[in-house]
């Protein structure tokens, strides 16, 4: 692209709809039509949400003369900094993702140091949420280039603000492992935080993934399911880990779509005054281990004291 656009150069972090349309911003439609360039996740995806708001994304039509950089590639929109075209057909939909951020980040820094303004989308919500680019605007940062947020939904806040649990502290957790182990191991960790927990989880592991909440931090402990928000057929639902488990087992659309888990909590008082909400983990360990190992790994995972945990694996494994 060889002239600069209009538009201040920079690097604008723009907010798209989690699922009603409607949450667009007039400011993101803005400088959606104004930068000279949109770096996305899913160039099909997005291609949908700017053709319904009236984005062109290809080009400028009052500089069908004027000489722009091109792409090799026009799948993916990889660009190609050495090449050049006409501006009549220039694709300003970009890729940008996981896969190919290491070469494109250069080349979007590149651009913006040259005078064009660039907008970092994600496929929903706010970019950088459990989303690409964070290496992007840690380039920008590096670079001297300014970073601009064009603010809007974001799926975390939104089931925060709804879930009926503390929130002037909170810890936004995103996805947990895919694997069991993994998982278990990053919600141990979890156990004795305080503040409220913000997952998001996909819909095959939904089930798996509660009941290794309820496992680790107690079938009794606060929670806040959120599904499909801003959309049709939204679910809020406020129970307990325990219950939670059985809701969404029993309703096989609780295991669709996009989903928001919001944990309250530890209560460390309640949890050395009540050592019997830890029995589901100690009657797990217990399968593995002996009482002294298995005190000393719940100890580990609760914070509760180890001698309490012994005294409680005895009178469960007399049971």
């Amino acid at each position: 692209m060889s002239s600069p656009t209009a538009m201040p150069a920079c690097l604008y972090i723009v907010a798209t709809p989690i699922g009603n349309l409607s949450d667009m911003t007039p400011h993101a439609i803005d400088v959606l039509k104004q930068v000279a360039i949109i770096a996305c996740e899913d160039t099909r995806t997005s291609g949908k949400l700017l053709s319904h708001f009236g984005i062109n994304t290809k080009g400028n039509k009052s500089d069908d003369t004027e000489e722009v950089t091109a792409h090799n590639n026009k799948n993916d929109a990889d660009l190609d900094t050495d090449s050049t075209v006409k501006q009549k057909g220039h694709n300003k939909l970009w890729a940008y993702h996981e896969h190919n951020s290491a070469i494109q980040t250069p080349k979007i820094i590149e651009m913006i140091e040259q005078g064009h303004s660039v907008a970092l989308i994600s496929d929903a919500g706010t970019p950088l949420i459990s989303d690409p680019g964070y290496q992007l605007v840690q380039a920008a940062h590096a670079a001297g280039v300014r970073v601009s947020p064009i603010i809007g939904a974001s799926a975390a806040i939104a089931a925060l603000s709804v879930a009926g649990l503390p929130s002037d502290r909170f810890s936004f957790i995103g996805f947990l492992p895919a694997k069991t182990h993994g998982r278990q191991k990053q919600l141990a960790a979890l156990h004795s935080r305080t503040e409220t927990l913000i997952f998001y989880e996909a819909p095959h592991r939904i089930i798996a993934s509660l009941e290794d909440m309820a496992t680790v931090f107690g079938a009794e402990r606060e929670v806040t399911f959120c599904r499909e928000l801003t959309k049709t057929f939204e679910t809020v639902n406020k129970s307990t880990l325990g219950a939670l488990v059985e809701f969404v087992k029993a309703d096989d659309n609780q295991q669709r779509g996009e989903i928001v888990v919001v944990v309250a909590g530890a209560n460390v008082a309640q949890d050395d005054d009540d050592i019997s909400i830890h029995d589901k983990l100690l009657q797990r360990l217990l399968e593995d281990l002996s009482v002294k190992k298995a005190a000393a790994l719940a100890a580990d995972i609760t914070g509760v004291k180890k001698n309490a945990l012994y005294q409680r694996l005895l009178e469960l494994q007399a049971e």
